[in-house]
């Protein structure tokens, strides 16, 4: 997994997987989902990011793997 926060562009992009997406769906105001044909999840932008999460919490990364 990686996590990009594009500041200049205010995004957020998670990608679980490499690949090439087939389908892009937003689920909500600026979230979006990119999926192979097969409906597995590549990625998820955050559009606005600053706007939806506290700067203060974009600073830092916690991974957690249990």
């Amino acid at each position: 997994m990686k996590i990009n926060l594009d500041q200049k562009n205010d995004v957020m992009r998670i990608k679980f997987q490499d690949g090439r997406y087939d389908t892009s769906e937003e689920v909500g105001d600026g979230i979006v989902i990119d999926m192979t044909k097969e409906k597995k999840i590549i990625a998820i932008e955050i559009i606005d990011v600053s706007r939806k999460i506290p700067k203060k919490n974009l600073k830092e990364v916690i991974v957690g793997i249990s």
